[in-house]
This record gives C-alpha cells, sequence and structure tokens, in this order.
C-alpha cells in the first residue's frame, strides 16, 4: 500500500481519534446494543438495527485510521525552500484565467476549515510539487493538458 504523507498534527489527530473509537467508541456501542437487545425481539427492533449499523460504521472508520497510522510518514510542513511539498498550501492560477484559487496539498486527512484538497499523487499534485512561486508547469488532464501558474508557496 501506498504512504500516506501526513504533518504531525494531522497524524496525532487521527491517532486520537482511533484511540477514542477503539476504547470508549466501542464500549459506547455495546451498552447501546445491549439496552436495544433488552427491549425485545431483534427482528423488529429499529433500536438494535440502528445500533449495529452504528457499530458497522464506526469498526469500519478504525480500520480505515488504523491503515492509514500504518503507513503514515511524517512530513515536515513547511515548503524547503519555498517549494510546494506535502503540507503547503498553493495558490495557482490556470492558464487563461484570471481567478487564483488555494489548495493544500496533501492527504484529505490534513484537510483545513473549506479549502480544498489536491493530493500529492494527483496529476496536478505531482506537477506542482518541487515547484515554486513564478513557476509554470503543465498537467495531463481529461480534457487535455492544462497549464498552471503558481502565484504563491505557504505552509
Amino acid at each position: 500500500m501506498p504512504e500516506t504523507h501526513l504533518s504531525q498534527d494531522a497524524y496525532d489527530r487521527l491517532k486520537a481519534e482511533f484511540d477514542d473509537l477503539s476504547t470508549r467508541g466501542r464500549i459506547e456501542i455495546a451498552r447501546a446494543i445491549e439496552r436495544a437487545r433488552e427491549l425485545g425481539d431483534l427482528s423488529e427492533n429499529g433500536d438494535y438495527q440502528a445500533a449495529k449499523d452504528d457499530q458497522g460504521k464506526m469498526e469500519a472508520r478504525i480500520r480505515q485510521l488504523q491503515a492509514l497510522l500504518d503507513r503514515a510518514v511524517i512530513v515536515d510542513r513547511a515548503a524547503p525552500g519555498g517549494k510546494v511539498s506535502t503540507g503547503s498550501i498553493v495558490a495557482i492560477r490556470y492558464e487563461g484565467d484570471d481567478e487564483v484559487e488555494r489548495y493544500l496539498v496533501g492527504s484529505i486527512e490534513e484537510r483545513r476549515e473549506d479549502m480544498a484538497v489536491i493530493s500529492p499523487g494527483s496529476p496536478l499534485g505531482r506537477a506542482l510539487v518541487g515547484h515554486q512561486a513564478g513557476d509554470t508547469v503543465e498537467y495531463a488532464a481529461p480534457s487535455g493538458t492544462l497549464k498552471v501558474d503558481i502565484v504563491e508557496v505557504g505552509a
């Protein structure tokens, strides 16, 4: 499985969520299932079905977090020499467009506020990584080759 680049903050947040869900979360779900069982016939028990659905969703999230944490590589958020790297916030402008768009380069788990995320493994992400403000990069998109001007790089 490919590694996932995370900042230390994101790793710590995901680890805390994993620890919470795998301890307190499991205990709370078990209690909810037990309470629902006490209500009687399980085949027509909406509370029981809802608790089991919640349990399945929580266990899926625990497995997802475990996989992320197992393949996590902690990266420094600071862009070396002002170059785009994982954890950078990059402002770009598409060729022929006046609008500047801001993105976080990294895992979706790194997202902040309402900022869109670009995976460093995506075509645009691969084109941006290693470049700096003032550079123009090209990448292949389904509609053809696109050119992007890097307006600003920050952490």
